[in-house]
């Protein structure tokens, strides 16, 4: 079994307001991962995920695809898993 990563990637551009979340949920069926997606305050959205490297990889390169258009820069970061188990992928508000 290969080990769970936790990463934090935070989208930068036309973001809001152009179905980034809905998409990224949808996407997110996709790979097996699981966290959330939300828009910040300061016009970014960030994405908490969960999964096996290549499963991440793939699932954070498919948002890029999706929104190649609209995103100016993107930077991502390990984090530190939270207290709580993450299951699933939602929209957080």
């Amino acid at each position: 079994m290969m080990a769970t990563e936790h990463r934090r990637a935070v989208y930068r551009g036309r973001v809001q307001g152009v179905g980034f979340r809905a998409t990224t949920r949808r996407l997110a069926t996709g790979f097996a991962v699981s966290g959330y997606v939300r828009n910040l305050p300061d016009g970014t959205v960030e994405v908490i995920a969960s999964g096996e490297a290549g499963e991440l990889d793939g699932f954070l390169d498919a948002i890029d695809r999706e929104f190649a258009g609209k995103v100016r820069d993107r930077s991502i970061s390990p984090i530190f898993p939270e207290s709580v188990e993450l299951s699933g992928f939602a929209i957080r508000y």
